[in-house]
């Protein structure tokens, strides 16, 4: 199979064609790996491959499922697969091996998707930029040098370039959406509790995070959302699910809705005007096809949402990492952590669990303000991200002089409307829906009330032929020879 063919494909696509024994697994892999050859240099998206799923791949461990043999990348954070490299972009963990799948991975395994790599990501998942010392900066595959997003970023610019059409992302504050906006891809995080997070913990994140995958396509997501959306042996609680498949869901659309949307900023930092023009014509289009549609803003105080949420990721942290550190011979120092993330670890020393449970409580009051809103609506629009993307280098945990507080709030600005559907355990979707006058992609969000992913899904599938993305290439892509 040529790259062109390939890269033109999405991941149901693919999987249609080994049903058909057009292609197989194999040569899929291998195709996988000439266009990571041909994209990674300038992306730098992929940090390592897979050649026993390659090269190697024994196609009977492959099984039947919606995606057989599509090539697909794991997040360097999270330990889902058992026997493989897991060092969250850190050279504290260098060389860290996984003992075990977790139930992500195993799910992923079922789905029959061929995992061939890792992508890149920030360390331990702190900045809303791939950037780390360890395997070095992502860009989005519209500009080199350019921000591709966090945490998901490798997975991301992997998916936008062409490298694969569908890669594992996770989201604890907009980790999947983020990166979805400045790569212009779809990004959709689950509710809480959609898909499991066991069985080493019993909820990611405190119950902040969820997993799923970054895509190029309604179909692609709402496929994988019904492959990953299976509860598990000992989950904390169980979710409702439509009776249909999300699959099948999105080739209807929903009833009158009532939507509301918004661009006003919830922190010190504005909304470009042309990303705000792309949530407003959103809405318009939404509006013209008979839903109620009118603007209006949470209660939110972002900046005070940031300082607390740093409480809350990061109860335990510092505990962790000297464990993973004695476990493989290393002490956490300047040596092994970013300076941003050093100073978080010596932040998460002082979070006593007084403080812990205070920052929780406070979140579950923002919790309960933002919910006014989402009472009033089945949909809420906003922007993905305040900004398009912007150079590498500005937010990275590389910065010398600041403080663990003074950084979150600064590295939230243009990432202000993503965390609150963490906040409240609500699915949020980040789609591609227009370009800024400056040649990078515009990601507007829509998000809403928990475990009603398929409305939002059905809302997507419509946008998706109204405001159609699938014939934007960038400039880094596989097919323009890189």
């Amino acid at each position: 199979m040529k790259i062109a063919e390939y890269a033109g494909h999405d991941a149901t696509g693919l999987a249609e064609l080994v049903a058909q024994k057009q292609v197989t697994p194999k040569e899929l892999a291998q195709t996988a790996a000439q266009a990571i050859a041909a994209a990674n240099p300038k992306v730098n998206a992929v940090v390592e491959l897979y050649q026993d799923r390659i090269e190697g791949l024994d196609e009977k461990s492959l099984p039947d499922g919606p995606f057989k043999g599509v090539p697909f990348l794991i997040k360097d954070i999270g330990q889902h697969l058992d026997g493989r490299k897991f060092e969250c972009g850190s050279r504290l963990m260098q060389g860290f091996v996984v003992e075990g799948d977790s139930h992500v991975g195993k799910l992923f395994k079922q789905a029959g998707l061929n995992i061939i790599g890792r992508s890149n990501a920030p360390e331990y998942s702190v900045a809303g930029t791939t950037e780390n010392a360890l395997y070095g900066n992502t860009s989005t595959p519209w500009r080199e040098g350019y921000c591709a997003g966090g945490s998901t970023g490798g997975g991301a610019a992997a998916v936008a370039s062409g490298m694969v059409p569908m890669a594992h992302g996770s989201d604890i504050g907009g980790s999947i959406r983020i990166p979805a906006s400045f790569c212009g891809g779809v990004g959709l995080k689950p509710s809480r509790g959609r898909v499991s997070a066991g069985p080493r913990v019993e909820e990611g994140g405190w119950g902040l995070a969820m997993n799923l995958g970054q895509t190029k396509t309604i179909r692609d997501t709402a496929a994988l959302l019904d492959a990953m959306a299976k509860p598990q042996v000992g989950d904390p609680f169980w979710i409702p699910k439509p009776e249909e498949s999300y699959l099948s869901l999105i080739k209807r659309q929903p009833g009158k809705l009532k939507i509301a949307w918004s661009v006003d900023p919830v922190m010190d930092a504005p909304v470009d005007k042309e990303v705000a023009a792309a949530v407003e014509r959103t809405a318009k289009l939404l509006q013209s096809h008979g839903h109620e549609v009118w603007e209006e803003a949470p209660e939110f105080d972002g900046e005070e949402a940031s300082r607390k949420m740093l409480d809350v990721w990061f109860f335990g942290f510092a505990e962790n990492l000297d464990a993973v550190g004695a476990k493989l011979g290393r002490k956490v120092g300047p040596d092994t952590l970013e300076p941003i993330t050093l100073k978080i670890y010596e932040h998460s020393k002082g979070i006593t669990p007084k403080r812990f449970l205070e920052s929780h409580a406070a979140i579950n009051t923002l919790r309960r303000k933002l919910g006014k809103l989402m009472a009033k609506c089945d949909v809420w629009i906003s922007p993905t991200t305040a900004q398009v993307a912007e150079p590498n280098g500005l937010y990275n945990l590389g910065r010398e002089g600041v403080s663990a507080e003074e950084y979150i709030v600064t590295a939230d600005r243009p990432l202000q409307f993503t965390f609150q559907h963490n906040v409240m355990g609500t699915p949020a979707i980040s789609l591609p829906l227009a370009l800024h006058s400056n040649g990078l992609p515009i990601g507007v969000q829509l998000g809403a009330n928990p475990a009603q992913e398929h409305i939002l899904l059905q809302l997507a599938a419509l946008l998706e032929q109204e405001m159609p993305w699938k014939d934007r290439v960038p400039p880094l892509h596989v097919t323009r020879g890189v």
